[in-house]
């Protein structure tokens, strides 16, 4: 079952579909990024603001979010969370 996560400024992605949340600011995650947006493989979701997380999604693109890297991996987290125990009471 997939779930929306929201990176940022009511923008979402599919949490299954993440293969790594990473943090910008290391030199090759930079070139990382700026090849992506020349091949047009980059979805920029920070509205303007400064990249603080990059998504690496497993169809090759990478999501720009402003969020920092351990906000979304919180959400990803909680949402799984929630998913488990809603699980039990289905039975």
């Amino acid at each position: 079952m997939s779930r929306l996560i929201n990176v940022g400024f009511g923008n979402v992605v599919n949490s299954n579909k993440i293969v790594g949340i990473i943090s910008p600011d290391a030199a090759p995650i930079k070139r990382l990024v700026q090849n992506a947006k020349d091949a047009g493989n980059a979805i920029d979701a920070t509205c303007g603001r400064k990249t603080k997380a990059v998504l690496v999604m497993d169809s090759g693109h990478l999501v720009l979010s402003a969020l920092l890297p351990e906000t979304i991996a919180n959400r990803i987290n909680l949402t799984k969370e929630n998913a488990d125990s809603t699980a039990y009471t289905n039975l």
